[in-house]
Parts: structure tokens; C-alpha cells; sequence
């Protein structure tokens, strides 16, 4: 065991997008900069287990549902084969390219990277168990922790990452199973429902609340939940999983409804996606003044700065929304404090995407937020059923919603549910922060015809003159 101590000026414990943003930024403000994660290349859950295979695989799923939508265009395929492990081959491939691309950048920025493990000792020194078993301490004037979340178990569904999955064993596609059972019907749930069914699997979802993604506006979802019907076998709302028995071929779950009536299905795997928490259990926060709120999650104030001097934290381990944009936002802000600039973190938007088919994508105030802080607001639908680009793309469901300020016309907050839908909310999400209103949108001219027309149609329903659809 090696014993010698190495004095840094910031370390940065975790290389996702957050650490790794933090890195960079901090790295051209001049910092000496130290990076401890225990992959080879930066990238974090998101690169490797999360984020980017995930959309590689529905990316897929997309060309095998365009090829079949466009039979009703008189297109005709063969039915697509399916290979998993040529499939997750591709899926490697591309995580590989963006993780050593990663890892050029880190050289080309001089920073110093460690794969290993840290453990605070105290509030300014570390223990890094490296890749070799050796044992570094290091010293540190700052440090910036971004380990990120891990996936909850639940009690009686224990993920033992064979017949039962997290997300991380679901991603690898050792098979694909004849029946799924989906724990869950978030972000992850839904996507992970999309990729099954499109490489083959019966899926079902139960969910413990009364519909899919809980807090999101209720039009939003219906539409969601009108286009996808394809999508899965059985929903079971308001459902829970009170027992998994293992069979010879299969699995039978008992479920139970909220009025307690019981009842059972057999499964061959189940993905458990109920949510996540904080990952910071092996980090040695006790050796620290660093506090942790009721859920677990690292404290922070608008600088990034935890309880304890010197400590900064960004990202899914100081809590929701755990999106991998916030914690590049929040790696900058850390990383110009930890330079000596007075920057705080003021971002008025942080748009959020369910990446299915079709996607949902929402920024700014939400119709379920405005009631709670009794906002005044008017809301605007244009129908994409009237928009060119959507019906010469075979899209005749979806709608871009717009809320908007009743007296001063400011964008307040956005919602879209059709093909696409994330790379639309930018344009919204840049006006709530610009503090554009109706009128802004409206006389920006936008290219015809496009989806982000809909955009400028859905100001203009607002101010009473739409083009493609009427004012009711």
C-alpha cells in the first residue's frame, strides 16, 4: 500500500456529465483539476448505463416503427429481424466512441484523472482506492462531489440483476423476454416499455399512483397515452407488487389493487423502475460537516456549496430534477465559484423529455404548478393535426401547449407531445429565460413548413390570429 499525500487545488469526485462539465470549465479558468471516478473515461451513469444507450436503442426502435407506419403510406417492408446481440454490440459502440472522446478531452485539458473510489477522511483530505488496488491520500483545498443516483430497490422486488433489473441490466439486452413486467411509470419505466416492446416483448406496467408520470399535466399524458396504445398489454394504475414467486419458467407476481384486492400474472423478467436516490453511501460524509435533507440528498445553496467549507456538491446527489443538463448547468456554476467568481445558480427553466414515441417535452411554469402558486395564466393548443410538416410526416396526433401571462403576454411555460418533441422545447425554454412573450414568438419568422412552426402557431392562437387552425 502506497502512503504518500497529494495536495490538489479541486477535486472532483464523479465523471458524469455534471463532473466532467465541472472539470472542463474549471480546467480553462485556469484550475489545477483532479478527477476521481472508477471508469476508465468520463461519463457517468448517463454515458454508460443511462442517458445515451438508452436513446441509442430507441433510436432503433424509431426506424422500426417508421418502416411499419409507413405501410398506410403504400411503403412496404419485410418483417425487421432482431438481433440482440448484434444490437447491443452497436449500443457499446456508441458509448464507447462518446466515453474515449471524453477522455481525449481530459488529456487535451491537462487535468489529472484517477480511476478509483474517494472516501472523505475529513473535510480536507481524501483515501482513493485506484483501479490497482493502491491507496492514495490526498489533500484538496476544493472539492466538488458529483457520484450522482443510484436505482431503489423496493421491498418486496428485489433487483438481483438476472430475472430481476435495474435499468443498468435491462440497457445490456442479454435476451429479450416474451413477457415484461415494468415496476414504475416514470421517464425510465416508459422508455424502457418503448424499447422492449419495440425489439419484441409483451410489456406491462404497473404503477402505485393513478397515472403515468405523476405531476406532469394530465392533457400532456392523455394524448401520450392515446398515441402509444401500441405500446403495452396491461397497465395496472393505482397498483403495487406484493410478492414475486420464482417458478420453474417463470415468475408470478401477486399484485395489489388500492381497494386490496389481489391478484396474479407470470412474467419472465421484471424491470424495477420506481425511482432513484442519492449515491453517496460509501463517500464518508460523516467525516464531514456535509448535511443531508429527509430523502438523502447533499444540500446546496445557490453556489453549489454544501454545510461544510471548501465542499461543493452539483447534480442527481443534491436532488431532483436528477437530469444530466442540470448538472452540467450546475458543474459551471461550481466550477466558476470554485475559481472565485460570484456566479449563483438562476436558471428560470430546466426542460425536461420522455424520449418515447411520441416523446413529451415540457419546460417552465406547468398548469399542476400555476394552481398551486395561484399564477394567473391562459393556455393555447395548436393541434398538430394542423400542422403540414407533422401530416406529411404521418403524424396526425400531438399539440404544442403554450402558457402564457393574461395580462403582459410573457411565455410562462410549454408543453409538446409529438414526434420530436425534445428538440422543440429549446425555442420555448430561451423565452421564459429571455422573458419573451406572445408577440416575440409570433413575429420571429420560422421555416415552413416545420414542427417548430407550431411553436409560432401556438403564439399566435394566443393573440387571436392563427393561420392553420381557428381561435375557439
Amino acid at each position: 500500500m502506497s502512503n504518500h499525500r497529494d495536495k490538489k487545488e479541486l477535486v472532483i469526485i464523479g465523471a458524469g456529465p455534471g463532473g466532467y462539465r465541472a472539470a472542463f470549465m474549471a480546467a480553462d479558468l485556469g484550475l489545477d483539476v483532479t478527477v476521481i471516478d472508477p471508469e476508465a473515461n468520463p461519463g457517468g451513469e448517463c454515458l454508460y448505463r443511462g442517458c445515451i444507450p438508452t436513446k441509442a436503442l430507441l433510436y432503433l426502435v424509431r426506424v422500426k416503427r417508421d418502416a411499419l407506419k409507413a405501410e398506410s403510406a403504400g411503403i412496404h417492408f419485410d418483417p425487421p429481424g432482431i438481433e440482440p446481440q448484434e444490437i447491443a454490440r452497436w449500443k457499446e459502440g456508441v458509448v464507447k466512441k462518446l466515453t474515449s472522446g471524453l477522455g481525449q478531452l481530459i488529456k487535451a485539458r491537462k487535468i489529472h484523472y484517477i480511476q478509483g473510489t474517494a472516501r472523505f477522511l475529513d473535510p480536507v483530505n481524501l483515501e482513493v482506492e485506484t483501479e490497482s488496488d493502491e491507496h492514495r491520500k490526498i489533500s484538496f483545498r476544493k472539492a466538488i462531489i458529483a457520484t450522482g443516483a443510484m436505482v431503489r430497490d423496493l421491498p418486496d422486488v428485489r433487483i438481483n440483476g438476472k430475472e430481476i433489473m435495474g435499468s443498468e441490466e435491462a440497457l445490456e439486452l442479454k435476451d429479450i423476454p416474451e413477457r415484461l413486467l415494468i415496476v414504475g411509470g416514470g421517464y425510465i419505466g416508459l422508455e424502457m416499455a418503448a424499447i422492449y416492446q419495440g425489439l419484441g416483448s409483451e410489456v406491462t406496467i404497473t404503477e402505485i399512483t393513478e397515472g403515468f408520470l405523476p405531476g406532469m399535466d394530465r392533457d400532456l399524458v392523455s394524448e401520450f397515452s392515446r398515441m402509444s396504445k401500441q405500446l403495452l398489454h396491461d397497465i395496472f394504475l393505482e397498483t403495487s407488487v406484493k410478492n414475486v414467486k420464482k417458478t420453474n419458467k417463470s415468475l408470478q407476481v401477486t399484485f395489489q389493487e388500492k381497494d386490496g384486492k389481489q391478484f396474479s400474472h407470470e412474467y419472465d423478467k421484471i424491470l424495477v423502475a420506481v425511482g432513484e436516490k442519492p449515491d453517496h453511501s460509501r463517500l464518508g460524509l460523516e467525516n464531514t460537516g456535509v448535511e443531508t435533507d429527509a430523502q438523502g440528498f447533499i444540500r446546496v445553496d445557490r453556489q453549489q456549496k454544501t454545510t461544510e467549507q471548501g465542499i461543493m456538491a452539483i447534480g442527481d446527489v443534491t436532488g431532483g430534477p436528477l437530469l444530466a443538463h442540470k448538472a452540467m448547468y450546475q458543474g459551471r456554476v461550481a466550477a466558476e465559484v470554485a475559481a472565485g467568481k460570484d456566479v449563483v445558480a438562476d436558471a428560470r427553466v430546466i426542460p425536461s423529455v420522455l424520449y418515447t414515441e411520441p416523446e413529451i417535452a415540457v419546460c417552465g411554469l406547468s398548469e399542476n404548478e400555476a394552481r398551486e402558486k395561484n399564477q394567473a395564466y391562459k393556455k393555447v393548443k395548436f393541434p398538430w393535426s394542423a400542422s403540414g410538416r407533422a401530416v406529411a410526416m404521418n403524424e396526425k396526433r400531438g399539440f404544442t401547449k403554450l402558457l402564457v401571462h393574461p395580462e403582459n403576454g410573457r411565455i410562462l411555460g410549454a408543453g409538446i407531445v409529438g414526434k420530436d418533441a425534445g428538440e422543440l422545447i429549446a425555442e420555448i425554454a430561451l423565452a421564459v429565460e429571455m422573458a419573451a412573450n406572445a408577440s416575440d414568438i409570433s413575429l420571429t419568422i420560422h421555416p415552413h413548413p416545420t414542427l417548430s412552426e407550431t411553436i409560432m402557431e401556438a403564439a399566435e392562437l394566443y393573440l387571436g390570429h392563427p393561420a392553420h387552425t381557428m381561435r375557439f
